[in-house]
């Protein structure tokens, strides 16, 4: 597709549909440098959530597909053509690709929508341009981490230097597709990895199209290679694959550990593990502007069809404003109903698929025996992937509604007229990926936010995030940090070298 740099803001969904019936989507698989079929020619339908036309066919990859990139990564790491090269050279090249990634914008942004459901108006100002960014600062960083001098005896010099692991398979998920998928290609390319990239089932145009630019952009072959098809079949046999030193995995809690597991059945590996959430947002009553409180509520269910690992799904709010708040919540929820995801006016999407729209729904219907639903909690749309926004209120502490990650636009609220009862409520998960507090005690939210169990606390706010800034979860929500120059722990070994100048002459 020819680049374009025009800005996406002002566009209208003519406009957008346009452009979405200009797109070509990639269907060949990125291994060794070769666009490629999988194994036999056997190739999966990619389809839409919002219409469910198929979009392309893409290769449906094989145990033997994966072994023919990861032997191409390694092949690629020990000849040492990328990871040999200096960092000013390993910076051009990813800077070039982050330029790639923003000239081709319209059309990353259209492949995203048109796979997952997600908003148009969010790729295109939101996901895309900040996949750009991300890579530009890692690429960026290249050149500006440093080894270290250990302090030593006089006649001695111990130096420690950082030493890329070697061959690293990246498993992203739907929801954040190309974006997360340069969260971990970003920090492993420049720290000199060759990667495997596995985009989700149901959104491999981005990662298939990335692999494309990366080519472009003069990556060396075999130093990036992407392999579509099920999580069953390519994630595990990445999984288990003895040439993969290093996986960087988003998702569920339940892959992740299939994941420690392939570790355990196999080799032992370096892993990263961004896994679930079920996220606090705890609102006490000196939080005074309450539309505002309520504004950051909604965005933290609802945007993105509230298919975000962080999501702030538990609303824990204080008794003596809990009604003032709910009506708020319930009116500014009805700017998000679900619609044409090419539609800037659109408050929200379709979920990623009838598959997970039926997950969603029992979720749903299980929430209606147990709470009261005070908003939402139907199909609106010709199909059900698109899901009302739903509020519950009066929910049972050990319902699935407030113990189980719907990953949907489903909030369940609960109340508390202590400090102690808000943190109880708070904790009442296995997760702890993130979570927020609203109030304006400068004292109670510094107290507040030390004592959660979370990644990230944002406080006045929903889902802080930023590159500057490690991303990740305790507990049940994983191990390891995406973004911020931590993310190297993950790609990196710590090598020590000792020189012993007074031994010998």
């Amino acid at each position: 597709m020819t680049e374009t740099t025009d800005e996406p803001a002002g566009r209208t969904a003519a406009q957008w549909h346009e452009i979405a019936d200009r797109v070509t989507f990639p269907t060949r698989a990125v291994v060794g440098g070769e666009l490629v079929e999988a194994e036999g020619g056997r190739t999966r339908a990619d389809v839409d959530p919002a219409t469910g036309r198929e979009l392309s066919q893409v290769p449906d990859c094989s145990e033997a597909d994966v072994d023919r990139a990861v032997r191409a990564a390694r092949e690629s790491f020990d000849r040492g053509v990328w990871r040999g090269r200096s960092p000013a050279e390993r910076k051009r090249v990813l800077l070039r690709l982050a330029e790639l990634i923003a000239a081709h914008a319209d059309e990353l942004a259209v492949l995203e929508s048109l796979d997952t459901g997600k908003l148009v108006a969010a790729t295109s100002t939101v996901d895309v341009p900040g996949s750009a960014a991300i890579l530009a600062w890692y690429a960026e960083s290249v050149d500006k981490v440093y080894g270290e001098v250990a302090p030593t005896a006089a006649g001695n010099l111990a130096v420690v230097t950082r030493e890329p692991v070697g061959v690293v398979a990246a498993v992203v998920p739907w929801n954040y597709p190309l974006e997360t998928a340069i969260w971990k290609l970003g920090p492993a390319l420049a720290a000199g990895n060759s990667t495997v990239l596995k985009p989700a089932e149901e959104s491999p145009s981005t990662a298939l199209r990335l692999g494309e630019l990366a080519l472009e952009a003069g990556l060396p072959p075999g130093v990036l290679n992407v392999v579509t098809g099920s999580g069953p079949v390519v994630g595990r046999a990445l999984g288990r694959h003895p040439g993969v030193d290093a996986i960087a995995f988003t998702g569920s809690t339940e892959v992740g550990r299939l994941f420690l597991g392939y570790s355990a059945e196999t080799r032992v590996r370096r892993l990263q593990l961004e896994l679930g959430g079920k996220s606090p947002n705890v609102v006490f009553a000196d939080a005074a502007d309450l539309d505002a409180v309520a504004d950051g509520v909604c965005a933290g269910i609802f945007s993105n069809s509230g298919e975000v690992c962080s999501a702030n799904s538990r609303l824990i709010v204080e008794r003596s404003i809990a009604d003032d708040l709910l009506a708020l919540v319930v009116r500014k929820a009805h700017a998000f109903q679900p619609g044409d995801p090419l539609d800037p006016a659109t408050g929200m999407g379709p979920l990623v698929s009838d598959r997970h729209a039926g997950k969603v729904l029992d979720l749903v219907a299980a929430g209606k025996e147990t709470s009261t639903l005070l908003t939402g909690g139907e199909v609106a749309g010709p199909r059900r992937t698109f899901v009302q926004p739903t509020v519950f209120t009066d929910v049972d502490r050990r319902s699935r509604i407030a113990t189980e990650e719907v990953f949907g636009p489903v909030l369940a609220a609960f109340t508390f007229e202590t400090e102690e009862q808000a943190l109880d409520l708070a904790h009442d998960t296995p997760y702890g990926l993130a979570a927020s507090v609203w109030s304006d005690s400068l004292s109670r939210a510094h107290r507040v936010a030390a004592q959660l169990r979370a990644g990230t606390v944002s406080v006045n706010c929903v889902d802080a995030l930023d590159v500057t800034t490690p991303f990740g979860g305790f507990g049940q929500s994983g191990f390891g940090r995406d973004l911020s120059l931590h993310a190297f722990d993950a790609y990196t070994h710590l090598k020590t070298t000792w020189f012993a100048y007074g031994a010998t002459s």
